[in-house]
């Protein structure tokens, strides 16, 4: 029986970024967690201990910065590939990179006095925006998305006509709160882009059909997002989708002789509806490898 090592990367989890870009006096800021992988030949480095290629972990650390102080922050997605090029064009070993970035929001203080803040600001929500850029040789894979995008309609969903089979309880609606947090990462067609224009409008396009369809299931309604997106971006090869059905549950107020016309709910936390699915066009090659390692998505 002969043992080999198998793939293998390594690198720099969770370098924490704040960029403030003070060249005007309206400042911008970018809140990032940025991790940072590199593949190639480190047989050695696992079987012998031999260190001669690696390039350590602290230096992709200080890369960040780095990169970040001489040519700015911009749209994650460049920052992505400018970070994956960096290693896998300047060092023989490596051959490829896998860069991971999570934005989180800000957005200004609107002073009751002077309108939005020229360097004060507010954290928005609980959404990230995130980018997962592959590189490897000279073929390059954007996938851009988001998490924690949460969205709730009071009326325009019901959920009927499933089996009645043993031990299901559910009662049949056709009036219904669907809520749920909105995951989701889309691949890109290719790396010629404008990057936080597209993230705008596939965001839009996104809550769009939320809002615009009525819904007969989360799993129809997370098709009409995917489908909708795709037809408007022909930029973006696939999407995928997982979505928590947020449940909530009608309240019976019978017992003091109240009715309650679909207007008093509980909000229920867990357990949980948790629906996933992959929406794609089917003229574009498949990218498996660009995938490794995005948990949470089918």
């Amino acid at each position: 029986m002969g043992i080999v090592l198998g793939t293998n990367q390594y690198g720099k989890a969770e370098v924490r970024l704040v960029h403030v870009d003070r060249s005007t006096p309206r400042h911008v800021i970018k809140d990032l967690n940025v991790t940072s992988q590199l593949f190639g030949d480190f047989t050695a480095t696992h079987t012998t201990g031999a260190n001669d290629a690696v390039i350590a972990t602290d230096t992709q650390k200080n890369t960040v910065y780095a990169l970040a102080r001489t040519g700015g922050v911009g749209a994650i997605e460049e920052f992505a590939l400018r970070m994956a090029r960096n290693f896998v064009d300047r060092y023989d070993q490596v051959t490829g990179a896998r860069q991971e970035i999570e934005e989180y929001g800000w957005g200004r203080i609107e002073t009751s006095d002077g309108g939005p803040h020229d360097h004060a600001f507010v954290r928005s929500g609980t959404e990230t925006r995130t980018v997962v850029v592959t590189k490897r040789g000279a073929a390059e894979t954007v996938i851009s998305g988001l998490t924690d995008l949460v969205v709730l309609k009071s009326t325009g969903s019901e959920f009927w006509g499933f089996p009645d089979v043993e031990y299901t309880s559910l009662v049949e609606t056709t009036d219904r709160i669907l809520a749920t947090a909105v995951s989701s990462r889309w691949r890109h067609v290719g790396t010629d882009v404008d990057w936080d224009t597209s993230f705008a409008a596939v965001r839009q396009t996104m809550l769009d059909f939320f809002a615009g369809t009525h819904s007969y299931s989360m799993q129809q309604t997370l098709y009409a997002m995917g489908q909708g997106v795709l037809e408007a971006h022909p930029e973006i090869a696939e999407i995928r989708f997982s979505m928590p059905n947020k449940h909530h549950f009608l309240v019976d107020l019978s017992a003091w002789g109240l009715e309650n016309p679909n207007e008093v709910w509980y909000a229920a936390d867990r357990p949980y509806g948790l629906i996933e699915a992959q929406v794609t066009r089917d003229d574009v090659p498949a990218d498996d490898a660009a995938w490794a390692g995005i948990a949470g998505f089918c």
